[in-house]
């Protein structure tokens, strides 16, 4: 939890922090102040708007890392403050650089030559008695010999037998206080960060057979220009043995500036000493310190990109579309083992399962088509849900085919992702709900339940095993794990939860609500029937007032004690709607979902100083429609009935698929074939795309034409592409159509962007 800014430092943060996000500081010190309390993010973005300003998730989020950097900052500071004077070296000056420090790098610059480290040549040099000849060097007198300079430093006692030994001594000195100069250090990393170039190489001897990795066996650009999901591509080529990489600079030009920087005087006769120390320095000290300072820097961006991708990709995966409260039959198929059905309830309560062999002959595909019409007949399923996997088409043409035959009409069959289903199937969570069933009868129920409700469902299963991330496993896995689970409990308290039917796991991603407390929740809904109330919950052991503040506006209760337990209004706010409810000579009931009474209520009567004109609005419009969930209306997707296989794609067939994954380099669709196609970045749309999540989301339905296959590698290349120049692509459905973004190029063809390959795979 971020503490609120210190007297000492709120200044300095505050005024960094107002011109890095653009916030006014009021905002951000209500923010860091609401932070210190105990609230949640979902808590103050959704039930204290006019205390923030109206700040979003994202920025109140962006606040707390900030604030959470800059308290870092700060700790490292009087560290360092301490370490210096401890030893004696704090000057006024150097006290004014450090207390002048921005940022973790330049700081660790200026610590550099204080900062206690392993035996070094320079150090062995000081001992040998050979600093005063050092700093003979760094004068640059304009008079004198250097031979003559150096021969009363010759000791045998001291390993220094000659006056070039001594010379090279001095040398080392030189290059070390050459190496601390945080101005130079500065300058070179701004050099690399600039002016870098990442070159690639292959490995010859792991190079014979192809990889995926060819495009980068002779690879080049500038760290300033290369994207994320690239350098990650290198950086996992690297880790496989196939690539070796390397950040190259032009060294003359930054030698030269350290020269000035260093004061060389051509005219004195030290001169070539100390230049030739300053080389030293760059070469062996500080060039491969600063490659790696900034190697990692653009590990944690490349790092940063592809996390933020993940997360956009996450949250509208778990935002797609649920079917809602309707009973479903879940299905895993599967061709050996057979197809495991399940039947779950409306609130996805598990009710029966059974096997059923549609692919293991004639006899046994006749009495799977009579065991899964007595199913469906038993449990009346609003839905059929079929996994996905291998031989998930044939399931679902099977099953299409078995209604068809037995007269069952208006009865909706749909493939369903099953991404991450065995994972959570054979995961503690699953145990806990299902310990007497088979984890593939488990991963059934998931199928069932995700159709349902994909974010009730989802929560349930580790992010990274849904398989919408780019390179997931090259990035920082505790940066990713964190930005997930932000990810989780902003969807969960962005939908609402309904008390009664909500798993302890989805419950534990509710705003003020840990895992603990959750089973302590489930477990009194158990012991004691369902809670009538929202006011209830606080007679759960260990539920007290502060958790019951950030949690009971994110929980619903359906047809509760009280007609705003089902809404997103807080119960803080209740005696305010009862006041607006007798305003309009109505009682609470009918004031609520009540369009016409809601349109009366002139908000401007009811703002105070706890209340105010966003709190209002958001009040108002859940009146209107109480408890709606935010999620986009259920649309099944279609496949063509046609194509099942990568062998029964033909190039230019047009298509109807699911958006699966985004990534910087393209979308991969589902078209119905068991292997995702990509649309390249450049095959998404007839305008210029510069990012592809601005034109698709993960879960959406796309049209695309078939560009390519490659039935070796199971590839499939496709195009989003209308064909018309000039003609924006349109083929979305619903609020995620792209915008029609304008190529501001006057109407003159785009020169091919740097880096990018003709191969539609590139990247992968």
């Amino acid at each position: 939890m971020v503490a609120e800014l210190k007297e000492t430092e709120s200044l300095e943060s505050l005024s960094l922090l107002t011109e890095e996000l653009k916030i006014a500081p009021r905002q951000i010190m209500a923010v860091a102040h609401l932070l210190t309390e105990g609230n949640t993010i979902p808590f103050i973005a959704r039930y204290r708007k006019e205390v923030t300003g109206n700040l979003d998730e994202v920025q109140i989020g962006k606040i707390q890392e900030r604030l959470t950097y800059y308290r870092e900052l700060e700790d490292r500071r009087s560290t360092i403050l301490k370490s210096i004077e401890e030893q004696g070296k704090l000057t006024d000056e150097l006290k004014s650089k450090i207390l002048g420090c921005t940022t973790k790098t330049v700081l660790e610059d200026l610590y550099l030559p204080y900062k206690p480290k392993r035996r070094t040549r320079a150090m062995i040099a000081r001992e040998r008695g050979l600093e005063p000849l050092a700093n003979l060097i760094l004068q640059q007198e304009l008079a004198g010999n250097v031979e003559e300079a150096a021969t009363p430093f010759i000791n045998e006692e001291n390993k220094v037998p000659t006056a070039v030994e001594a010379l090279a001594g001095a040398r080392d000195i030189i290059a070390e206080i050459v190496s601390e100069n945080a101005d130079i250090r500065a300058m070179v990393r701004q050099n690399f960060a600039t002016e870098g170039v990442v070159v690639s190489e292959a490995v010859k001897e792991k190079t014979t057979e192809p990889t995926k990795f060819e495009q980068y066996y002779e690879f080049s650009e500038k760290v300033a220009n290369i994207p994320s999901h690239r350098y990650l591509a290198i950086r996992r080529g690297e880790n496989e043995g196939v690539l070796r990489q390397r950040l190259d600079v032009n060294s003359e030009p930054l030698i030269k500036r350290m020269r000035e920087l260093m004061k060389v005087q051509e005219r004195s006769p030290f001169a070539g000493q100390l230049s030739e120390a300053i080389e030293e320095g760059y070469k062996r000290l500080i060039a491969p310190s600063v490659e790696l300072d900034v190697a990692v820097e653009m590990k944690m961006k490349a790092d940063r990109a592809a996390v933020e991708i993940f997360a956009q990709n996450l949250r509208n995966l778990l935002l797609a579309s649920p079917l809602g409260a309707k009973p479903v039959i879940g299905i895993d198929p599967g061709l050996r083992t057979g197809c495991k059905c399940v039947a779950v309830d409306a609130t996805g309560k598990f009710l029966d399962y059974m096997v059923i062999f549609p692919s293991q002959g004639e006899h046994k595909e006749t009495e799977a088509r009579i065991d899964l019409v007595k199913f469906i007949a038993k449990h009346k399923p609003y839905a059929v849900a079929i996994g996905n996997g291998t031989g998930g088409r044939e399931t679902e043409a099977f099953v299409r085919e078995t209604l068809t035959k037995a007269g069952v009409k208006n009865m909706v069959v749909i493939s369903v992702s099953e991404a991450g289903a065995s994972v959570y199937s054979a995961s503690e969570v699953a145990r806990e709900e299902f310990p007497d069933l088979d984890l593939t009868v488990r991963g059934a129920i998931s199928i069932g339940r995700r159709l349902q409700d994909p974010l009730a469902e989802l929560v349930k299963t580790d992010p990274k095993s849904i398989g919408v991330g780019q390179y997931q496993h090259d990035v920082y896995q505790p940066l990713l794990q964190d930005k997930l689970e932000e990810v989780v409990v902003s969807c969960v308290n962005h939908v609402g939860v309904e008390l009664n039917t909500a798993s302890a796991f989805l419950l534990a991603r509710v705003a003020g609500i840990n895992s603990g407390l959750a089973k302590k929740i489930t477990g009194h809904r158990d012991k004691n029937g369902i809670f009538k109330s929202r006011k209830e919950l606080e007679k759960v052991s260990g539920l007290g007032p502060r958790a019951f503040e950030q949690a009971a506006g994110f929980l619903r209760i359906r047809n509760g004690a009280h007609p705003l337990d089902a809404s997103a209004v807080h119960p803080e706010r209740y005696e305010l709607v009862e006041r607006m409810a007798k305003d309009l000579n109505v009682k609470v009931e009918e004031l609520v979902g009540n369009v016409a009474l809601a349109d009366k209520i002139d908000i401007r009567k009811y703002i105070n100083a706890d209340v105010g004109e966003p709190t209002l609005k958001d009040i108002v419009a859940e009146l209107k429609k109480p408890g709606r969930d935010p999620r986009a209306t259920f649309e099944p997707p279609k496949f063509r009935e046609d194509v099942r296989e990568l062998s029964d794609l033909k190039i230019g067939m047009e298509l109807e698929g699911i958006v699966t994954n985004v990534t910087a380099f393209g979308a991969f669709v589902d078209i119905g074939v068991h292997q995702d196609g990509l649309v390249h970045i450049s095959e998404l749309s007839d305008n210029f795309v510069s990012d592809p999540s601005e034109v698709v989301q993960a879960g959406v339905r796309i049209k695309v034409r078939v560009l390519d296959v490659d039935m070796a590698r199971k590839r499939v290349a496709l195009s989003a592409r209308s064909g018309k120049a000039g003609a924006p692509k349109t083929g979305m459905s619903g609020s995620a159509a792209p915008r029609d973004r304008r190529d501001n190029n006057g109407g003159k063809p785009r020169p091919p962007r740097q880096g990018f390959s003709a191969n539609p795979f590139a990247g992968l």
